[in-house]
């Protein structure tokens, strides 16, 4: 598949490879970001009320699903190519979808299987056993607790975060909302966010926290399913917090140049209209989502897509059918990568590499369509600028590139443009963008060309790049 020019180069011998630059993720950060999809199951009182946001004032008896099945839907989120499953255990409302012992707005004090029902244990062990992971979403406003709005209920809530850390068994991400909303006696709760998150990662160390400002992760800084064109996976918190306190949703779209913490974002959005299900809602159409999946996983985010359980506690089938075309579709764009068919890979630099007889290095650029993830192409330290340039024995047609940046040692590039060889010899840019970071994927006009260059302009280290490939897009609207 592959050839050398008759005068290349030659390894110099076994390269120190790049240091880190910048603040670099936790093993556990790198793990979240190479799920890409995770699906959110907004589910509770709302369910059965319609509302968005319940006055936690619902009898517990309005909780009442008929055929719950987290089998049912862990197999959906499995065939969607979801990797993992958050739950909102607890609402604004603040039932609990588990018996929680610090509250009196539970499923143990509902009609619901007479009061023995566990929705976060049939989810824990659904999870489990169809090898999805599995996260919870509790929020800290609480519009039922008599507690809301004293010192007291920070007690309560780390109490709360406590039992359900320690009973289901390891959660890969932990979701907190800054929402802060008046509790039954009128008042506003002063969180203790440094105490939540300190007792969550003590308890479940792998967990990766969402909120404005992480620290595992964050908000996007909009429900529309769309990342920043330039998204940096570094943000500054120093003076920030969750809620109101958060930095602006630009900054969290984007990120910050020079930021302090390696913070992902994480764009969540629904398949439908409202968070909860609703029986006159429908979901979006495999267009909308091709598009909310280019917007997100696509520009260095990981998509957070909900689907809300019905009143039955079943994913509907007009959800789940969905999916699987949404499924199917990204199968039919990404199955065959093009870039692997390339008869030769030229890099403008290489690390640790003097003119000579060609021999492959470490840091080859044949990496880059092999997929092995922990190799790379990397070129010398103050190399900051060079090109990729691919060449096929035959004509390919692509309207898709995507780039991945090894970000285990950092985010690095920050400016790149792609070009092709017309039929005349001539190179023509077809792309230009800002960020990599984990995930790139360009949205070019459908050419057809022997040779394609990937130019990185400008990057603030040397350049360590793990994957580029080529696809064609026939679906979506172009």
């Amino acid at each position: 598949m592959f050839s050398y020019p008759q005068s290349r180069y030659v390894s110099l011998g076994p390269a120190d490879p790049p240091k880190p630059y910048g603040p670099v993720p936790t093993a556990a950060q790198v793990a979240w970001q190479r799920m890409e999809m995770n699906m959110f199951c907004h589910f509770g009182p709302n369910t059965f009320t319609g509302l968005e946001w319940g006055e936690g004032t619902e009898a517990e008896d309005i909780f009442n699903p008929t055929a719950l099945d987290c089998n049912q839907w862990v197999a959906v989120a499995k065939q969607a190519g979801f990797g993992g499953i958050i739950l909102t255990a607890k609402h604004h409302d603040g039932f609990c979808l588990w018996p929680n012992p610090m509250s009196t707005h539970t499923v143990r004090e509902s009609a619901w299987r007479n009061g023995q029902g566990d929705v976060l244990r049939e989810l824990s062990d659904a999870c489990r056993k169809g090898g999805v992971k599995f996260g919870i979403y509790i929020s800290p406003w609480d519009r039922n607790a008599h507690t809301y709005g004293t010192p007291e209920y920070n007690k309560v809530f780390l109490k709360t975060l406590r039992h359900a850390h320690t009973h289901y068994g390891p959660i890969f991400e932990q979701w907190f909302d800054g929402a802060n909303g008046e509790g039954p006696n009128g008042k506003k709760q002063v969180y203790d966010w440094k105490k939540f998150n300190g007792q969550t990662k003590k308890l479940q160390p792998n967990a990766v926290i969402f909120s404005d400002v992480g620290p595992g992760c964050r908000w996007v800084g909009n429900e529309e399913g769309k990342c920043g064109r330039t998204c940096w996976s570094r943000l500054d918190i120093e003076g920030f917090g969750p809620g109101a306190d958060a930095p602006s949703q630009d900054t969290l779209n984007a990120g910050n140049y020079n930021g302090a913490c390696w913070i992902p974002a994480e764009t969540d959005v629904s398949i439908r209209p409202g968070w909860f299900w609703r029986e006159s809602e429908h979901p979006k159409s495999v267009q909308e989502l091709l598009k909310i999946y280019y917007n997100s996983v696509g520009r260095n985010s990981l998509l957070l897509l909900n689907v809300p359980p019905d009143s039955r506690g079943l994913i509907p089938a007009e959800d789940s059918l969905r999916l699987m075309e949404f499924r199917a579709a990204l199968d039919s764009i990404f199955a065959h990568d093009l870039a692997k068919k390339v008869e030769f890979i030229f890099a403008s630099e290489e690390r640790n590499i003097s003119e000579c007889n060609i021999r492959p290095t470490t840091y080859d650029p044949l990496w880059l369509v092999r997929g092995d993830y922990d190799n790379y192409w990397a070129t010398d330290d103050g190399v900051t600028t060079a090109y990729i340039q691919l060449r096929f024995d035959e004509p390919q047609t692509f309207n898709r590139v995507m780039l991945q940046e090894y970000i285990p040692l950092g985010q690095r590039v920050e400016k790149f443009h792609v070009e092709v060889e017309d039929e005349n010899g001539s190179w023509r840019t077809i792309a230009e963008e800002t960020t990599i970071g984990y995930k790139r994927i360009v949205l070019t006009e459908t050419v057809t060309t022997k040779k394609v260059r990937i130019v990185i302009d400008k990057s603030r280290a040397c350049i360590v790049l793990n994957r580029v490939g080529l696809f064609m897009d026939s679906i979506s609207e172009q």
